[in-house]
């Protein structure tokens, strides 16, 4: 499956929102939109407080800032949104809900990995299963009364025994249930719209796509 592998602290700057791409800080203690806070390239210094975004910029802008977070390329976005526009509902909450029941976005919220795209390792990597059965796809969609877990393996591993103190600060959303001594956890219920802890408009993205 295709993904970005470029420098993640450009995809923030780019939004002007630290997107927590990285798990832990870089060495100077701080992200990189806390040490430039303008958007990358030769432009980009004075570039904010030049142009305001509206119309069609701001709803492109969201739309990358919600595949940065979650990281989609177009493609993958475009086919979440084709999908959550045939479900019966508001289109922009069960676009939002499809992305969280991503199983590499599931791995991230339960703990497991630092940030989506070490999640998304493990799940490529073959090191989850659900319902007892490894599943390497990392858009695999959770259901309710699924059980996730690691395997063996993966459950004793340095990053992971990291994560999972981590993820104490953090929290795990209420739609999720974590035991971290067994390395597993348990879909409760679907994600609900503040289940996401993030400021999305998606009214915006499905805006931009309707036109």
């Amino acid at each position: 499956m295709a993904r970005y592998i470029g420098p993640t602290g450009k995809l923030s700057r780019r939004e002007g929102v630290n997107l927590f791409l990285k798990g832990r800080r870089d060495t100077s203690g701080k992200a990189a939109i806390e040490r430039r806070n303008y958007p990358p390239g030769q432009h980009g210094k004075g570039a904010r407080v030049k142009t305001k975004v509206q119309g069609y910029g701001l709803q492109l802008r969201e739309k990358q800032k919600v595949k940065r977070i979650y990281g989609l390329l177009e493609k993958q976005f475009r086919l979440t949104f084709e999908r959550a526009s045939k479900e019966k509902g508001v289109v922009g909450e069960t676009l939002l809900s499809m992305l969280e029941r991503r199983l590499d976005n599931t791995v991230y919220r339960l703990g497991f990995a630092t940030t989506r795209a070490a999640a998304r390792q493990l799940v490529n990597h073959g090191h989850v299963k659900v319902n007892d059965k490894k599943v390497n796809i990392a858009s695999y969609q959770v259901s309710v009364g699924d059980q996730v877990a690691l395997g063996a393996r993966a459950a004793k591993n340095v990053f992971v025994a990291e994560s999972l103190e981590d993820v104490k600060s953090r929290g795990i959303p209420k739609w999720l249930e974590l035991d971290a001594d067994g390395a597993k956890g348990k879909v409760l219920s679907l994600p609900a719209r503040d289940d996401v802890n993030f400021p999305i408009q998606e009214q915006l993205i499905v805006e931009l796509y309707s036109k």
